[in-house]
């Protein structure tokens, strides 16, 4: 049994869609506390552990996967938005600039991680007007459930003048090691 410890719909849209028949179950953890406890570390370190810490917050009989991602920009660890105006401010921040968002991914068994990767993408947007990114705004609610302000499956792809990385990766599950873990793991089909 594979469980996805996410109530992300599109982490197990794309698990899904790769043929994986999975649980998904909310792994109640505290990100906050463990950025804070994490002072210091860079941001792909923090998104390993935050997929690694969900991964083993749910007991399942099988595997359980833990995913998450951190978007740096200049150094910084940026974190999800609560508002339009945010995403707003966001999307300004990243306009015409290149950020990296980092995805995180770890599978777990009987209470141990066995195997984790980190996929870094780079994401480069274009210079849009004001006037583009207020019409975004207004038909995409500010597509607050990405880190970045935008969902690049959608609309959020006419943001971006080139973009570097595992395509899935950047929607929140870096899939290509992490079929290839599960066929070692004995959970798909070789």
């Amino acid at each position: 049994m594979i469980t996805l410890a996410s109530q992300s719909a599109i982490r197990a849209s794309v698990l899904r869609a790769a043929g994986l028949t999975i649980e998904t179950a909310s792994p109640g953890v505290d990100e906050d506390a463990i950025k804070q406890a994490m002072e210091g570390f860079s941001v792909p370190e923090i998104a390993l552990a935050l997929a690694e810490h969900k991964a083993l917050a749910v007991k399942a009989d099988g595997v359980v996967i833990g995913s998450d991602q951190a978007l740096e920009f200049d150094g910084a660890l940026y974190d999800k938005v609560a508002s339009v105006a945010a995403a707003r401010e966001r999307l300004t921040l990243l306009r015409g600039h290149t950020h990296q968002l980092h995805a995180g991914v770890a599978l777990a068994r009987d209470g141990e991680v066995v195997w984790k990767t980190l996929v870094t993408s780079t994401l480069t947007m274009r210079d849009f007007s004001d006037a583009f990114l207020e019409a975004y705004l207004e038909r995409t609610g500010g597509a607050l459930a990405s880190v970045g302000c935008y969902e690049l499956e959608g609309e959020g792809s006419q943001l971006f003048s080139s973009i570097e990385g595992e395509y899935f990766a950047i929607l929140g599950m870096p899939l290509m090691g992490l079929l290839e873990a599960l066929r070692r793991e004995g959970e798909i089909a070789a």
